[in-house]
């Protein structure tokens, strides 16, 4: 399958529909939401290819491949830059790692060449008939039903940057029944009504005193998940600790499908609910922290009044602050009121 061949196949005009759904996802510029259109119409066509099935020329929209397709960065290089200076194969790597941060794309190596799985986009299909909405709702984290499909959509927050990706599912598993076990109240989850599939989690970490000093270390020192140790660098305090002042967010996410203003606010009220009640098991708390993992993260945290304290010269990762007070009198829909989101499907 030649890359030159796209624009025949998904003409300009259809790629430029599929781009402008796509632009103001948060994180998502015009110029990686091109190449990701492009790279779903190359993935599509070289399976289609392979399984020797014909598609009508032109295509009018875009089906979802099956599963991972070989793509080598010199492919990536063809279909990123064919209408521009052509770009490295290095920058072409670059921008599907850029993809995958924002969730658009899963990646694998399998032992010879790059693999890419396109993931699925609800809102950009067409259709019709408006999707019914659905229904969501806030409950505790249950570690017997939850932990697994939790871990699943958590685990590609870490995959881009573990070679083991298939061992982080496993290891988020673990520790969510292990942090449950431990101090179940801070941990949350936003649930579908009709089949109660967690969608959305979140983790309020009581930090112990002696493990805040990595709050001011490089992020890559505290990195549990994507590290081969067992040893969790920052230990939780327990209830009635006066000694701990400090909440670390290890978590928050809505999965991408569910990703939309009024769940992000819902959600983020219920954090700040929690913190509330956090307060009468660790009295002095006044601190805030979390770690930005996911690059689409940023503007969200800017726009919660966080502000960046420790970066790390290995990675893009950093840590972020917030007095606790402070995050309690955000108001959440003025906080969020000028993040754009994509609805039924937006990732931050």
């Amino acid at each position: 399958m030649n890359p030159n061949i796209i624009d025949q196949w998904f003409p300009i005009e259809q790629q430029r529909s599929y781009i402008s759904k796509l632009i103001g996802r948060v994180g998502l510029t015009r110029r990686r939401a091109e190449c990701f259109v492009r790279l779903w119409t190359y993935l599509l066509l070289k399976q289609q290819q392979e399984l020797g099935e014909r598609l009508r020329q032109p295509l009018t929209q875009l089906q979802v491949p099956e599963g991972f397709i070989a793509c080598t960065h010199r492919e990536a290089a063809e279909l990123f830059y064919a209408q521009s200076e052509r770009g490295t194969e290095r920058a072409a790597g670059m921008m599907i790692d850029t993809l995958l941060d924002l969730g658009l794309i899963e990646k694998k190596f399998d032992g010879n060449t790059v693999c890419i799985q396109i993931r699925s986009l609800p809102n950009l299909a067409t259709s019709s008939q408006p999707a019914n909405p659905v229904e969501l709702q806030l409950d505790a984290f249950n570690p017997q039903t939850d932990a697994i499909p939790v871990a699943s959509f958590l685990s590609h927050n870490y995959n881009w940057m573990s070679n083991t990706t298939a061992a982080v599912p496993y290891k988020i598993l673990k520790l969510l029944r292990s942090w449950a076990r431990e101090y179940p109240k801070g941990m949350r989850v936003l649930r579908q009504c009709d089949n109660l599939q967690p969608v959305g989690f979140y983790v309020l970490y009581p930090t112990a005193s002696e493990s805040e000093e990595n709050f001011f270390l490089p992020p890559s020192k505290s990195l549990h998940l994507s590290s081969g140790s067992n040893i969790d660098p920052i230990k939780m305090a327990k209830p009635g600790d006066r000694n701990c002042t400090s909440i670390f967010i290890r978590s928050w996410m809505i999965d991408t499908p569910y990703m939309q203003r009024s769940h992000a606010c819902r959600f983020l009220k219920d954090l700040q609910e929690t913190l509330v009640q956090m307060q009468s098991d660790f009295p002095n708390l006044c601190d805030l922290y979390a770690m930005t993992i996911h690059h689409s993260y940023e503007e969200l945290a800017l726009a919660l009044g966080f502000h960046k304290i420790v970066g790390d010269p290995k990675s893009s990762v950093y840590w972020v602050y917030r007095a606790v007070d402070q995050f309690l009198a955000l108001d959440m829909e003025k906080a969020l009121s000028k993040l754009e989101f994509v609805s039924p499907s937006a990732e931050f």
